[in-house]
């Protein structure tokens, strides 16, 4: 029998290593493949692409092919392509470039027929203006052109035939240019506002002017005799001035309201837009006021933000009573959250109700969160992960990978062409259900694509697969470079997961690159180069390298102190330095509570949660959380 058994694994082995070198041989003959799409009628290309019939990356040398040899008599093949890909990632590279072809050759009904909706505002009015030029009736066409006038930015010049025969039937009202002023001066492009003022009618383009003026200095609203009438459009222009006022001069922005609310007629809606923003600035600034203005929002337009701050300034005095008391003030609903649930068992238990508030912690203990970890460590019981692993079977993963755009998806991973790959993961994950895309996550974990599961995992809602969520990804480097620069593997492995949910080619939008998020700036101090370039950041070894490496900066700067170690890491070391200036004799759970910038204060409480994960993944004994709410943070 044992050896039947053996017979069965060497076969089984055998046969994987032939799939595996079958698919190592297929992605070189593509890759060479796409080297020769310029000569797509030679011979060589042509026994390449015949030997990939089988192989799931073959449309793209067809979408790459029809976009490189462009032209007409190529319609009815693209036309079957697009109809065949519809919707999918080949779909739309193709389809915008044979749009722009036909514009170039004014093939009209053409351009109708290939035609799909899109944000493109160029190829969306070329596509009306050809409806019109074919004789469709006027009136459902103009009214589409409303929405595409009425935003706060210049329109390409492909719109302004249309836009003038808008004009010309009178849709372009008084009030619909007053819109698009109000877009273009609240977040839009400002340098439109004088061309808008100009539509305006004669006596209403002081207000263009107002607005460009309050615009560039929000401080000009204080000279109220600025505003002549104080009628609904001036108030307007009002109300949007003195939000901006209050986070550059929160003085003379409170004296002016106070002068204001004397001679406008503001709505309700608009003073609680205005107490809301009063409210959050002043909050953010711990000015004296803030209070005041935080009870003047009502609880329909409280927000998670705010009741962060109506929260964080309470705590900050340390005065318990008073903070159970403000707990107890908020909306029923808020009570039901973890941060709530905390921090009213510490007041009770500050307030001598001591078995209600052991109740409500040994309850909240039991959760895998942040606060449930502070509950577990102020409770003396053990971090309960509630691990629940996902039980997948093989046949559902046989079934699911049988999708087309699913093997496009691995295919294009294997390749390294990582967004790609995640444009296809997407087109596919939203042909699946919510059970599909479990096995989906899990077929990605076991492949090494472990943001995809990750991200897949938090659609779905599914929280409890503790390996999933949590992989030891990149586990050797990690391990390897922490040990190198002396600092907690666990750690590592939580920052990386909180940056990039272990996507090595990721990219944010301050241009912070790869796993560990580094910046170019900081690269180029940790290695002491005058340039870094963004291959070299974007590799895996050296980005694990330096960010372990900035960790350990941090940390000796922060003489040991990982919870500001890891504020630095995210906000930077001058702005940890300034918040514990005021801060720094509170204890650690409520000064992570209120760090003044909610991503960097999110930010640590997920990096502690996620390094108290690790730290039982890898079967570390420290309790992270044990002297959070002990120790003040310049004692930890």
């Amino acid at each position: 029998m044992t050896r039947f058994f053996l017979i069965v694994a060497l076969f089984s082995s055998i046969v994987t290593n032939v799939y595996a070198d079958e698919n190592t041989l297929l992605r070189k003959t593509f890759e060479k493949a796409e080297k020769q799409i310029w000569k797509a009628n030679s011979a060589t290309y042509q026994t390449l692409y015949n030997r990939l019939h089988f192989y799931p990356l073959q449309p793209y040398l067809d979408q790459k092919r029809l976009m490189t040899r462009m032209r007409l008599s190529s319609a009815k093949e693209i036309a079957n392509f697009l109809t065949k890909y519809e919707g999918s990632p080949l779909d739309w590279p193709l389809r915008k470039k044979w749009l722009n072809y036909l514009i170039k050759r004014n093939r009209q009904s053409l351009y109708i027929e290939f035609f799909q909706p899109t944000a493109d505002a160029k190829l969306t009015c070329y596509y009306l203006r050809y409806q019109l030029n074919k004789g469709a009736e006027e009136k459902p066409i103009l009214a589409q052109v409303s929405s595409l006038w009425e935003v706060g930015k210049s329109q390409p010049k492909a719109c302004d035939p249309l836009f003038k025969r808008w004009q010309q039937v009178g849709l372009r009202t008084p009030e619909v240019v007053w819109r698009r002023l109000a877009k273009a001066a609240d977040g839009g492009k400002h340098t439109l506002i004088p061309y808008l003022t100009s539509l305006l009618p004669k006596e209403e383009q002081y207000l263009g002017k107002l607005w460009h003026k309050v615009r560039r200095d929000p401080a000009y609203i204080t000279n109220l005799s600025r505003f002549p009438t104080k009628n609904a459009k001036e108030t307007n222009v009002f109300v949007y001035g003195i939000k901006r006022l209050i986070w550059r001069d929160q003085g003379r922005a409170i004296a002016s309201y106070q002068q204001a609310k004397k001679v406008f007629n503001f709505s309700y809606q608009q003073q609680q837009q205005i107490a809301f923003k009063f409210a959050l600035a002043l909050a953010s600034k711990h000015h004296p006021k803030a209070s005041y203005w935080i009870e003047q929002v009502d609880d329909s337009h409280l927000t998670g933000n705010l009741v962060q701050w109506k929260i964080a300034d309470v705590l900050r005095k340390q005065q318990w009573p008073a903070i159970k008391q403000a707990l107890l003030s908020l909306p029923k609903p808020l009570q039901k959250s973890q941060q709530w649930q905390y921090w009213y068992a510490r007041s009770l238990l500050a307030t001598d109700e001591i078995q209600q508030g052991q109740q409500l912690m040994a309850t909240l203990a039991d959760k895998r969160h942040y606060y449930g970890f502070l509950a577990a460590g102020f409770s003396d019981k053990p971090m309960n992960l509630q691990n629940k692993p996902l039980q997948i079977t093989e046949q559902e993963k046989q079934a699911l990978f049988e999708n087309s755009a699913g093997k496009r998806a691995f295919e294009l991973f294997h390749l390294g062409r990582y967004y790609f790959a995640r444009k296809e993961w997407n087109y596919w994950l939203n042909q699946l259900d919510d059970r599909q895309k479990l096995v989906a996550a899990k077929l990605a974990n076991e492949i090494g694509w472990f943001d995809r599961a990750i991200f897949t995992l938090s659609q779905v809602g599914y929280m409890d697969d503790v390996d999933l969520r949590f992989p030891l990804a990149f586990n050797d480097e990690i391990n390897h470079h922490a040990s190198k620069h002396a600092i907690n593997p666990a750690w590592a492995f939580a920052i990386t997961r909180r940056e990039s949910s272990f996507m090595a080619d990721a990219n944010s939008s301050v241009g912070a690159k790869g796993l560990m998020q580094l910046m170019p700036a900081t690269a180029k101090l940790l290695t002491r180069r005058k340039k870094v370039s963004n291959k070299y950041l974007l590799d895996s070894e050296n980005n694990i390298n330096l960010g372990t490496k900035y960790l350990k900066n941090l940390l000796d700067r922060h003489q040991g102190n990982q919870v500001l170690a890891t504020a630095a890491y995210n906000a930077g070391p001058s702005r940890v330095k300034k918040w514990l200036k005021t801060a720094s004799s509170l204890p650690a759970d409520i000064w992570i509570e209120t760090i003044p910038f909610r991503e960097t204060r999110e930010y640590v409480k997920s990096v502690l949660a996620y390094q108290q994960i690790y730290q039982q993944k890898v079967g570390q004994s420290s309790r992270l959380f044990e002297q959070l709410h002990r120790k003040n943070i310049s004692q930890l």
